[in-house]
């Protein structure tokens, strides 16, 4: 990764961290984008730019323009924004399904549309998606947030199709992603068997890598240990 740029989105939650920390130590300069204003200060070989509704196509654009301004380049994008919600349909709305569409398919779909031009211009462009095991097979209360992955899937092989030879297009899968809000909220689970931030960076980066040079609209389940 050295000497490349690379942008995160949701580079503040509990994954973009990780991911973010792994890419600025493997020699990548960072450009980290989230919806919270709340940012650290940037710094020379790091671009905090918060405060970004990444749903909106202009905000989109002008978080994409603001990276090149300071950088001239982008080589990679990790499109990790996005939430999760649980909700039964019988008991649900439309809102929640919404929610769920600009939070976690509408934000890769604009930060990705606003990368590609720069991202073809590089020799080894490279967007990562974030889908989710959960949207192969959904199961009870998973609807709004199964169906709004699912949709990240089929993002992710389109562009690998209309990207193909300028630019590689993958996903990773993971299962239940070992935080402490999912602890929180799922307390009585065996922890033991959900993936780690650290190991699901893993493969993100390997995909960012030149190693990945052969891989493109693949979608990479990551489910820990079993």
């Amino acid at each position: 990764m050295n000497g490349k740029i690379v942008v995160i989105t949701g580079a503040s939650g509990a994954l973009g961290q990780v991911v973010l920390e792994r890419a600025a130590k493997s020699g990548a300069t960072i450009a980290a984008i989230d919806h919270s204003a709340k940012t650290p200060a940037s710094t020379p070989d790091r671009l905090q730019i918060g405060g970004v509704d990444l749903s909106d196509a202009a905000q989109a654009d002008a978080a994409i323009a603001a990276v090149v301004k300071q950088f001239g380049k982008i080589d990679v994008l990790i499109n990790i924004a996005g939430a999760f919600t649980f909700e039964n349909i019988a008991d649900g709305n439309n809102k929640s399904w919404e929610t769920m569409h600009r939070l976690n398919l509408l934000t890769a779909l604009n930060a990705s549309r606003a990368a590609i031009p720069h991202l073809t211009s590089s020799k080894a462009g490279r967007i990562i998606n974030i889908g989710a095991m959960g949207a192969l097979q959904a199961g009870a209360g998973m609807g709004p947030y199964a169906a709004s992955k699912a949709g990240v899937h089929r993002l992710t092989e389109t562009l690998a199709a209309e990207l193909k030879g300028k630019v590689t297009v993958n996903a990773v899968l993971p299962s239940t992603i070992d935080t402490p809000a999912n602890r929180r909220d799922m307390a009585t689970a065996d922890f033991s068997k959900w993936v780690t931030p650290d190991e699901l960076a893993s493969v993100i980066l390997f995909l960012a890598s030149d190693a990945a040079s052969a891989v493109t609209g693949a979608l990479l389940p990551v489910s820990g240990r079993v």
